[in-house]
């Protein structure tokens, strides 16, 4: 047995005992503030959050281990490789149950796990095991979920555990791919919606699996999977289920994603992309599934194209937001040397056939509204025109459809529509706030905006200044035909 005397020969060991608990405290109290700051998440802790505490945690019984040692002056390799053994086991069994939803952006949420996934979309659940999760989960799987108005219309889902066998429901299909749940409630049924809010987020959310994908569609409406049937069939080789309609059946599979990834306004961030795709491939998909045969705006190198006019695309608009001098104004491009052509989108509208007749055109401008949404199918290069109606209305043109153009490669130029090209100088006085202070009409909230700027309002270009922004257009156009109108 060691003597009183030997204590001073063990105080180097002490010193370097303290000094490895100063650091390991001094670690924690640093890993507990990045915890504090950077790693909270307003529906579950992320997985960086949970991994550094399972660091703190091995640090903790580190510390409380090396302070046991200083104590009694001895070591106890095997007891400390027990100890960072079980805080593996411990992170292992963290992992295991990892937040099963997130959220992704500011518009959506998304739930995702692997495992024994049961789905019963009649009921508009999805079991998962135990071991994936020990809580229950809400969500309404539709990419707007900042928008009550639009999340009204979309059924919520719950995921949670099966508690044991007599609860787990039974199979009655097996899937060897994962499963991506969405609604197509919300206010689809107007073209820019059924894109920004379900086409687009599908694409970044589903377009990684190559194909090898089930949706499962809640909200469904029969109209809806037809006129989109051919996008839908180029994101996965699979028909899809109806949730609302699948009677009492469950289906079972290796992984469920439920909600859709939103980035921006008919746009894709490719650094939060799986597998980095861009509205470029999301343009590229559209054109196969829609067999678009204009990748580009530029004439081919047959001797007969060469000698092809630029074409005009007219979006027309009937109820509100009208050109009032349309046939002036296809007109005046025809003297600049367009080929023109006027269509009105409609909801009935050959969505296919549509796409070829935007796909051909190498300019096209229409009166800010749901059907510039079509500018996903104009070649790369062509020139996009926005007409803003009167009202201060820049930030909605340059939000909804300006800023996505660059990305999809197009060209855009903007025309403001002055009070004397306004129908509204027919409603209002001159000196009513309608015209002087269009911000008081704002404040009183989207519904009154809305009626009065966008509801109320048809336009009347001014030949003259249209023609300067057409000319413009034409220098962008790599069309070798000079115009001689000029």
């Amino acid at each position: 047995m060691k003597s009183v005397r030997t204590y001073p020969r063990a105080e180097p060991r002490r010193t370097g005992n303290a000094f490895i608990i100063a650091s390991m405290l001094l670690s924690l109290c640093i890993l507990s503030f990045v915890k504090a700051r950077y790693c909270s998440a307003p529906y579950a802790k992320s997985q960086a959050s949970t991994d550094i505490e399972m660091n703190m945690e091995a640090i903790r019984m580190v510390t409380a281990r090396s302070a046991d040692h200083a104590l009694k002056g001895i070591g106890d390799e095997e007891g400390s490789t027990v100890s960072m053994g079980k805080a593996s086991e411990e992170k292992a069994a963290a992992d295991s149950k990892k937040p099963i939803c997130a959220e992704t952006s500011r518009r959506s949420n998304v739930c995702e796990a692997e495992g024994d996934i049961r789905v019963k979309g009649s009921s508009q659940t999805i079991f998962l095991q135990p071991s994936l999760t020990s809580q229950e989960w809400k969500i309404k799987p539709y990419a707007r979920k900042h928008d009550q108005a639009a999340i009204a219309h979309v059924k919520e889902w719950t995921i949670k555990p099966f508690t044991d066998e007599e609860t787990r429901p039974r199979c009655t299909e097996n899937y060897t791919v994962p499963a991506v749940v969405f609604s197509i409630g919300g206010f689809t049924g107007n073209l820019f919606h059924d894109f920004t809010d379900v086409l687009v987020p599908l694409f970044i959310t589903s377009y990684r699996f190559g194909g090898e994908v089930q949706f499962v569609i809640a909200d469904a409406k029969s109209w809806w999977l037809s006129k989109f049937s051919l996008i839908l069939k180029q994101l996965s080789k699979y028909e899809v289920i109806d949730a609302d309609n699948d009677q009492d059946a469950v289906r079972c599979f290796p992984r469920v994603i439920a909600g859709l990834s939103f980035h921006k306004e008919l746009g894709v961030d490719p650094s939060r992309s799986p597998g980095g795709f861009s509205a470029v491939d999301f343009k590229e998909m559209l054109r196969k599934a829609y067999g678009l045969e204009r990748p580009r705006a530029e004439p081919s190198g047959d001797q007969w194209d060469l000698r092809r006019k630029p074409r005009l695309l007219i979006i027309s608009r009937k109820s509100s937001r009208a050109f009032l001098n349309e046939r002036g104004m296809a007109d005046m491009a025809m003297s600049l040397g367009f080929d023109v052509r006027i269509a009105e989108p409609e909801i009935t509208t050959d969505l296919g056939k549509f796409a070829r007749l935007v796909n051909s055109a190498d300019v096209m401008i229409g009166v800010h509204g749901a059907g510039l949404t079509n500018m996903v199918f104009l070649p790369a290069g062509a020139v996009f025109i926005q007409v803003v109606p009167m009202g201060n209305l820049e930030w909605l043109a340059r939000d909804t459809f300006e800023t996505p153009s660059p990305e999809m490669q197009l060209k855009y130029l903007g025309y403001r529509i002055q009070a004397d090209e306004s129908t509204l100088s027919d409603q209002y006085p001159k000196d009513h706030p309608v015209f002087t202070d269009p911000q008081s009409i704002h404040k009183k909230g989207w519904h009154e905006l809305s009626r009065v700027y966008l509801d109320n309002q048809n336009v009347k270009p001014h030949l003259g200044r249209l023609r300067l922004t057409l000319l413009e257009a034409l220098d962008f156009l790599p069309h070798t035909r000079a115009t001689t109108a000029r």
